[in-house]
């Protein structure tokens, strides 16, 4: 009854995707390197007690095994966390940025059918031991120029800041748990809910207001300053006014009409510390990458150190390219026995010119017409040698 199916969450590549997605990748990594981040990879599998606690994702989402020895294992989650373990053991030092990048597949388990991949191509940066907003717009500004390059146009990168929504919330709330508890809204985006349970809260009606009046803080720089009015603490101001730096920093990058304010966003992801960021394009109604600051993931390997980054769906990002996905066209080569020889040359003279090229015997299609009807371009090498090619 399993032969034909796959695990929950689980699919197949085919050629023409895999085809579209190498050549994604191959575009965002050059462009990446370009910037001098350096390439690394980590094992598939890792030890839960390291990776699995520490990473971000939901305990029911990990994929757990033991090993031979009785050790818990888990498929790895996220790249973030593996690549903290890395650079605290071996690549950091201290007051010397490090500049990380990657491509993986990372995986979290689906409980139910509901089209979400449980495997799932992921591409993404990481700039570790610099804590200025510099680093921030570094690879927010990273990100832009490696979705242009994979021939993305139109998409927008929202931001928000951890610090302000949990500082607002807390200075009306007065603790973390009514906090959390409003964040779960903003979180899955029930605005409709977000509403109803202000409204019932037993607060002033001028407490609502303010709450209610972070639903509107969507748009350019100027929602700041929108911001600035309704928190009063320290910390909710100080995450504003790094907003606004931010936001200079991005237009020096001169990126800044691919950015939007949107500080009523909320993160799944625990260890974000400061700003963070969401991406979306056209025709893809979920966020195909996202990224931001995570302070304080490096000190639970022993080695404290300021980081950010982003990660990229792959398989998204080719589903919001459409048609603008680019595919090298593939030329083929049809001969007959007698012309073996010369169809090889001439063959081997396309694949020196950088072309993909097929080589078929006429005798082993069926039918000619439908087979070449892939191809951009057809060479027919028939008939015996030294005779006029026939077509």
């Amino acid at each position: 009854m399993f032969m034909f199916e796959k695990p929950l969450g689980m699919r197949d590549t085919l050629p023409n995707l895999y085809a579209v997605k190498t050549s994604v990748r191959n575009e965002i990594v050059n462009e990446i390197e370009r910037w001098g981040y350096e390439m690394l990879e980590t094992p598939t599998l890792e030890f839960y007690e390291t990776v699995g606690v520490q990473s971000a994702i939901v305990e029911n989402q990990l994929f757990k095994l033991l090993d031979q020895q009785g050790h818990t294992l888990v498929l790895r989650p996220d790249m973030t966390t593996p690549i903290a373990r890395v650079a605290a053991s071996k690549l950091y030092k201290e007051n010397s940025p490090l500049r990380l990048a990657y491509v993986a597949n990372v995986f979290r388990a689906q409980h139910h059918e509901g089209g979400r991949p449980a495997e799932f191509e992921q591409i993404g940066v990481e700039l570790i031991g610099d804590g200025t907003t510099s680093a921030d717009a570094e690879v927010i500004a990273l990100m832009v120029f490696t979705l242009k390059a994979a021939g993305l146009e139109q998409f927008k990168i929202s931001i928000g800041h951890v610090g302000f929504a949990h500082a607002l919330f807390e200075e009306i709330l007065g603790n973390e748990e009514r906090s959390k508890e409003l964040q779960q809204f903003l979180y899955e985006k029930n605005f409709v809910g977000y509403r109803e349970h202000v409204k019932n809260l037993a607060l002033s009606q001028i407490d609502k207001e303010r709450l209610l009046n972070v639903l509107h803080l969507k748009g350019g720089i100027e929602k700041a300053e929108d911001a600035m009015m309704i928190v009063q603490c320290e910390k909710g101001k100080q995450a504003l006014v790094q907003l606004q730096n931010l936001w200079k920093q991005l237009e020096a990058y001169g990126v800044e009409k691919y950015i939007k304010l949107e500080l009523n966003t909320v993160s799944h992801m625990s260890y974000y510390t400061g700003i963070i960021f969401e991406l979306y394009a056209n025709h893809v109604g979920f966020p195909i990458g996202n990224g931001g600051r995570y302070d304080q993931l490096l000190a639970q390997f022993d080695r404290p150190a300021p980081a950010t980054g982003f990660g990229i769906k792959i398989d998204h990002l080719v589903v919001a390219l459409g048609d603008a996905a680019k595919t090298r066209p593939m030329y083929g080569v049809i001969f007959s026995e007698e012309q073996r020889k010369e169809a090889f040359r001439e063959a081997m003279k396309l694949r020196s010119e950088g072309k993909l090229v097929v080589m078929q015997s006429i005798s082993g299609v069926k039918d000619i017409d439908q087979f070449v009807q892939s191809f951009e371009e057809v060479q027919y090498f028939l008939g015996k040698p030294g005779k006029e090619r026939a077509e």
